[in-house]
């Protein structure tokens, strides 16, 4: 049987940080009250005029010299984001040019914070089936771009950023088993209220920011990754005794906590960056996967479970062998 294994990781996040206390300036809220209740620091929010194809270029570089591979290797090339540089063409053909990389298959995924593992499981299957050899596979988002800096229940949670993956084929065992899942009924509890074909007009005015029902989100997010996660161990005949880390979706510290308790894993087997990045949406498990890996606690052979939610709500996970 073929798999398909991540040889190379890399992260780029934009050089300006907003802290808690700059955000005290400009809000009603403190340092105490962000981080007890969303466990953020700070985060790293875009320059002026810089894009979602900018980072990844960057996060992209990282991971082909990770891998030792030529762009000229590179025959697919996959992202995932809700914040693209142009309604079309999309995002992937851009970097697709922009790294010299083949023309090649390129396109985009929209799954907001679940973009990267919606990403991730494509690529897998293209490789699984011998249609690609080697895949760039990216989340990225510039999302504190739709965000309402007078809304202190949003402004304080998200931040910008981008990973990539490198993904080959493999005789052995590198991604194990995923799942995917998405129930629109919860649509108005998180999204953004302008699109190409509704409210288009609106976009840039204080109308267009982001909603969301946090107490919601949070007790849906919670039931429904704890309940993927044990299906995607039950399907590849895992344990959670046998899971040496976790690398959630870096959303809010307390669905992280509820999320380790659910797999009985001790926080210390639990990749964390939301303190240093925020919420960076799809950018969220590729970069704390190469936080991981770039500090060494991520290794060669150990079982990983990588998991996501986001509006939609749209939710999923990855098992596999690093």
């Amino acid at each position: 049987m073929k798999y398909s294994r991540i040889v190379g990781t890399g992260r780029y996040l934009p050089e300006r940080i907003m802290t808690n206390a700059d955000l005290e300036k400009i809000v009603d809220t403190s340092d105490e009250w962000i981080r007890t209740r969303t466990g953020v620091e700070r985060r790293h929010m875009c320059a002026e005029g810089q894009t979602t194809s900018d980072m990844c270029i960057e996060a992209a570089k990282v991971a082909i010299k990770d891998a030792g591979i030529d762009v000229s290797e590179i025959d697919m090339v996959i992202t995932g984001t809700t914040t693209p540089d142009l309604v079309f063409p999309n995002v992937s053909t851009i970097i697709q040019h922009k790294l010299g990389i083949p023309a090649c298959t390129a396109f985009s995924l929209e799954a907001a914070c679940t973009g990267f593992i919606y990403a991730l499981t494509t690529a897998d299957k293209f490789i699984k089936a011998g249609e690609a050899k080697c895949a760039l596979v990216m989340g990225a988002e510039c999302i504190t771009k739709l965000v309402d800096w007078t809304d202190r229940n949003t402004c304080v949670l998200f931040g910008d950023g981008a990973g990539a993956v490198i993904l080959k084929p493999s005789d052995e065992p590198g991604i194990i088993s995923c799942h995917l899942g998405a129930d629109g009924q919860y649509k108005d509890l998180l999204y953004y209220p302008v699109g190409v074909s509704s409210n288009l007009a609106v976009a840039g005015t204080p109308a267009a920011n982001i909603i969301m029902s946090g107490n919601e989100v949070f007790k849906v997010a919670v039931k429904t990754l704890g309940n993927i996660a044990m299906e995607t161990l039950e399907d590849a005949g895992v344990t959670k005794e046998e899971l040496d880390w976790l690398v959630p979706h870096q959303a809010n510290i307390r669905i992280i906590q509820a999320m380790a308790k659910r797999l009985d894993m001790p926080m210390e087997k639990v990749i964390l960056t939301v303190q240093d990045h925020g919420n960076t949406s799809a950018a969220s498990v590729p970069m704390a996967l190469d936080v991981g890996i770039r500090d060494g606690r991520l290794k060669r052979g150990q079982l990983i479970l990588m998991e996501a939610f986001g509006g939609g709500f749209t939710w999923g996970s990855i098992l596999m062998r690093l």
